[in-house]
């Protein structure tokens, strides 16, 4: 899962995403703060392969895309959006292949931009980033080589607070970036950050108009946060592998960033500090139940405000902690039969 798999929907219900065999599941509340209701599949019928990527506008609408199989040994991507949690997601429909036809190259990466476009992100075949958009009015735009050399699979794709939308990936050199300069352009590449990072620990929050904040791991597991034109700034160490899941919410009055993570004792561990102001410190702190390797944990914010986190186990258990009418950040038990 690459991007928004937990949502909070334009109607407050909370919504999730997950991989099952040859489908993407997906389930919401009943009403918010209420019952799940069952799972169902995203897309109809069709079969796709491992690897999807959701993000969300600002109208609530989450854009899902995913590999699917076409002939013998070659897939390629499709597309669904899902307008709100309790309507059935649309069937996948094709986009087509980044070098026109092939195999799977990588798992994409979606944003989406201030009118609502989805822009898709994925490696191509020559470990370089290819992109595709929505039009204005329906269909999709022509393929366009991005470049970038030797970039692992994982790439992550967001739309800044300013409405643009923004990649990120990793090298053996360190981060590539490309940025869209106004409304509707392809994003054009920023210069690289040479720094040394593990491969898959890279995710992004928009936590100002003006910056994108950049959270990764280098070889040592310490967690590092950078906004371009700036300089790494070495946070804390991360407490288990894979990417942070992050959140800007309001904690006792004061703008926060809240970071997530499976620790290695197979809890949930959270920190906070004060947005964009990481010499303030911050510490980690475990939560609820012990859960398999493998669980992705995420973060939202419900209907009324309050913080949301969730965890998804491999074989799709669903667990929340809801944040408690308290100061700070005092989350309620974690609820699993929901």
């Amino acid at each position: 899962m690459n991007g928004d798999w937990f949502i909070r929907g334009r109607d407050g219900r909370l919504g999730v995403y997950w991989p099952s065999d040859d489908a993407v599941l997906c389930r919401a509340e009943g009403v918010p703060g209420g019952p799940w209701d069952a799972p169902r599949r995203v897309g109809g019928e069709q079969s796709v392969q491992a690897g999807f990527a959701v993000g969300q506008g600002a109208d609530g609408y989450a854009h899902l895309v995913a590999w699917r199989p076409t002939v013998q040994g070659e897939s390629g991507l499709v597309h669904s959006t899902h307008f709100r949690p309790l309507l059935a997601p649309l069937d996948w429909n094709p986009i087509g292949h980044p070098t026109k036809k092939g195999e799977r190259t990588g798992t994409p990466a979606v944003a989406v931009d201030a009118e609502g476009r989805a822009y898709l992100f994925v490696r191509n075949h020559g470990k370089g980033v290819h992109t595709i958009n929505q039009k204005e009015r329906g269909g999709w735009n022509g393929w366009h080589n991005l470049r970038g050399s030797r970039v692992h699979e994982e790439l992550v794709a967001v739309t800044g607070e300013s409405g643009l939308v923004e990649v990120y990936a990793t090298n053996p050199d360190g981060i590539l970036s490309w940025h869209q300069p106004e409304p509707g352009a392809r994003p054009v590449a920023a210069d690289p950050l040479p720094v040394r990072i593990e491969p898959g620990t890279l995710s992004a929050l928009p936590t100002s108009k003006e910056h994108t904040t950049l959270f990764f791991a280098d070889p040592e597991g310490m967690l590092y946060a950078w906004r371009p034109g700036g300089d790494p700034v070495a946070l804390i160490a991360a407490v288990g592998p894979g990417p942070v899941a992050t959140l800007r919410c309001v904690l006792d009055g004061h703008d926060c960033t809240l970071l997530a993570q499976r620790s290695a004792s197979g809890r949930v561990a959270f920190a906070a500090y004060p947005t964009e102001q990481e010499s303030a410190g911050l510490w980690w702190t475990e939560s609820g139940p012990q859960l398999p390797a493998g669980t992705q944990v995420a973060l939202a914010e419900d209907a009324e405000g309050r913080v949301v986190a969730a965890s998804m186990t491999p074989d799709g258990v669903l667990r929340l902690a809801r944040q408690k009418d308290e100061p700070g950040l005092a989350l309620a038990a974690w609820q699993e039969d929901l």
